[in-house]
């Protein structure tokens, strides 16, 4: 809400604050700075924002809602990425570079 204070936090900012907090990696710390939004409305934002997605797109996005569905999940993950006791795994960040001539494995793409 407008107020004499400041101006509301329009959808767009509110999108675009929690597709940087998602994709970035960004901390609310360093968000506040960048759309020039308090971390604590911010910390308000990002989650009101996750759950008008998922409640938007919940015919898209399954989660498990049951014991069973959730031991499936980490039973799949083990047999196909020998990786006991997991249901996700978050991915690193790619960054092409050509490797030093002589550096071994220590820039290998692992």
């Amino acid at each position: 809400m407008d107020t004499n204070m400041r101006s509301a936090i329009t959808p767009r900012e509110r999108l675009l604050i929690t597709l940087r907090f998602l994709a970035a990696g960004e901390t609310y710390t360093s968000l506040q700075y960048l759309f020039r939004v308090s971390k604590s409305s911010i910390s308000k934002v990002v989650p009101e924002v996750c759950d008008a997605i998922m409640e938007a797109l919940h015919d898209y996005i399954k989660l498990p809602s049951t014991k069973e569905e959730w031991l499936d999940v980490s039973q799949r993950f083990e047999e196909r990425w020998n990786f006991p006791h997991a249901i996700g795994a978050i991915d690193g960040k790619h960054i092409h570079i050509k490797a030093p001539k002589h550096s071994g494995s220590q820039y290998f793409k692992y």
